[in-house]
């Protein structure tokens, strides 16, 4: 199996304020969030990281709740 050197350096998990920079919010916005479990997240040990394709459900919910309020 080739594993490339982009593929190494894609992030895989980010922290929730890595995951806030990212999505242009606030740190007790995203905590907020994942709270309400509209950001879902993953536990090592006691650290709560966030995939990629968790931030991208979640900019999909946000279009979907944008879409039915308009």
């Amino acid at each position: 199996m080739s594993v490339t050197l982009t593929a190494l350096t894609e992030r895989l998990l980010y922290r929730p304020e890595e995951a806030a920079a990212t999505l242009g919010i606030g740190r007790s916005l995203i905590y907020e969030e994942i709270r309400l479990g509209r950001l879902r997240t993953v536990r090592i040990g006691r650290r709560r990281l966030v995939p990629p394709e968790y931030i991208a459900q979640y900019v999909e919910l946000l279009k979907r709740e944008a879409e039915a309020a308009a």
